[in-house]
């Protein structure tokens, strides 16, 4: 079992950043795949960034390359997302998530076995 809780969500004007943090629980985190998502009101949950057990590689959407960056600290089990050139359309809850299978690509939200709860981000225009 892996619990995962994110933090760092906020209000910020259009242009600025913002870093979230997800901190997961459990022994196991170096063997997970992390990704971020996010899911905005009446749409979907769609893929942001993903990056695999030693950070040695990254994925990201079309939408949030050059501006979003994801990393890791296994010593610390946490996650990051550094957010900068936000736009009103990343408007959003953001989710963290874990998944231990391999064979599917990192953007397949059916793929993950872990969730946390969500973290609220707003840019206000």
């Amino acid at each position: 079992q892996v619990q995962l809780l994110e933090s760092g969500g906020g209000l910020v004007r259009a242009g600025g950043s913002l870093r979230l943090s997800c901190a997961a629980s459990g022994r196991t985190f170096r063997r997970y795949l992390m990704g971020w998502f996010r899911q905005a009101p009446g749409l979907e949950r769609e893929f942001v960034a993903a990056i695999n057990w030693d950070g040695g590689r990254t994925y990201y959407a079309d939408s949030v390359k050059g501006r979003f960056t994801i990393s890791r600290d296994n010593a610390k089990n946490t996650v990051y997302l550094q957010m900068n050139g936000l736009k009103s359309e990343d408007t959003a809850v953001y989710y963290c998530a874990a998944r231990a299978a391999a064979g599917y690509g990192p953007d397949y939200t059916g793929s993950y076995d872990y969730w946390g709860q969500g973290t609220q981000v707003t840019v206000s225009s």
